[in-house]
């Protein structure tokens, strides 16, 4: 079960006082890593939360006035963002006034591993956005597109149904998993911790134990007199 952003910041939280104590390199190495990962989770949650706010939120944006103006250059889309269900995988892209021009002007092109967005004569320009190497194949004849106030929603629909992505191409879990440590887990955050800190304490030495055992006792202490801060 996936942690929410709450216990994400106990995790934190607890991490923090820990490399306060920590004197170890290899200790305060593996325990600034930890940070970084967690902090990457709960920055990806809020994300998360902000698109589903702006979706509930869409229907009382006002509606952008688009005069009719001739198309000029293309403009590359790069900014998106994408959630998932146990059918569909959904990108989003926010391109303002999109509502506005004609439903033949978004137009979105799907194959098996890929597709793209072309969006003509918006404020005057093109917007185009091309994605390959999706991570798992999807159905073309189920993939479709949406237009919402200032949103073209792409829903692909995946070849395997309830089946997680983890990443949205096969680039970006390649990228991604360079940056894990060799330690890193599939586990929720917190078990991640622990396992990290059990293994290093069984391989450590008595001064390496005694260093964990001491900041872990202390750390307790300071959170049970809510001394922590975040």
């Amino acid at each position: 079960m996936a942690s929410t952003v709450e216990e994400l910041q106990k995790d934190l939280e607890e991490v923090k006082v820990l490399l306060e104590k920590a004197t170890r390199k290899r200790v305060r190495d593996a325990l600034t890593a930890e940070k970084s990962k967690i902090e990457t989770e709960i920055k990806n949650k809020m994300q998360q939360k902000s698109q589903r706010k702006a979706e509930l939120m869409e229907n009382e944006k006002p509606a952008a006035v688009v005069a009719p103006i001739t198309t000029g250059y293309t403009v590359k889309i790069s900014n998106y963002g994408w959630d998932q269900s146990d059918k569909f995988v959904k990108i989003y892209i926010t391109l303002t006034g999109v509502h506005q021009v004609p439903a033949e002007n978004v137009q979105v092109h799907f194959t098996e591993r890929s597709f793209d967005l072309l969006v003509k004569n918006l404020n005057g320009k093109s917007y185009s956005m091309i994605v390959n190497n999706l991570l798992k194949p999807i159905s073309v004849e189920g993939s479709s597109k949406k237009i919402k106030t200032d949103t073209v929603l792409i829903l692909c629909r995946k070849k395997a149904e309830n089946t997680r992505w983890d990443y949205l191409t096969q680039v970006e879990k390649e990228c991604k998993e360079k940056e894990k440590p060799s330690y890193d887990t599939e586990t929720d955050p917190s078990e991640g911790l622990m396992n990290v800190l059990k293994k290093i304490y069984e391989d450590g030495d008595d001064d390496m134990k005694r260093t964990i055992n001491k900041a872990w006792v202390e750390s307790r202490e300071k959170q049970a007199k809510g001394d922590t801060e975040f």
